[in-house]
């Protein structure tokens, strides 16, 4: 399962999804600290489909572990060379212009 929460803004459609257990962690790589913080990701849970399906809605996402960067590369909405890898955890985002 994976944690999705909707964010609008300005006219923008943000999506911040997470994997479950990754929720309130914090990830450090060299000059990079991702905190997974329950304001920003800590939405409903949800199946990695239904997750999939909010990518498809947003004009911005931010995603954080290994199943829902897996799964965006899988749909086709993130290149696998564009993932950052931060304490081990997989992080990807999208913008659409």
């Amino acid at each position: 399962m994976i944690r999705v929460k909707v964010h609008r803004k300005e006219g923008e459609v943000i999506v911040a999804i997470c994997d479950e257990e990754l929720l309130g962690r914090e990830f450090k790589e060299g000059r990079f600290v991702l905190r997974v913080e329950e304001g920003f990701y800590g939405g409903d849970l949800m199946t990695l489909e239904e997750g999939i399906n909010q990518i498809g809605k947003c004009t911005i996402a931010n995603l954080v572990g290994e199943r829902i960067v897996r799964a965006a590369i899988e749909a086709g909405y993130v290149r696998e060379e564009n993932v950052l890898i931060i304490g081990g955890v997989p992080h990807a985002q999208l913008v659409r212009i």
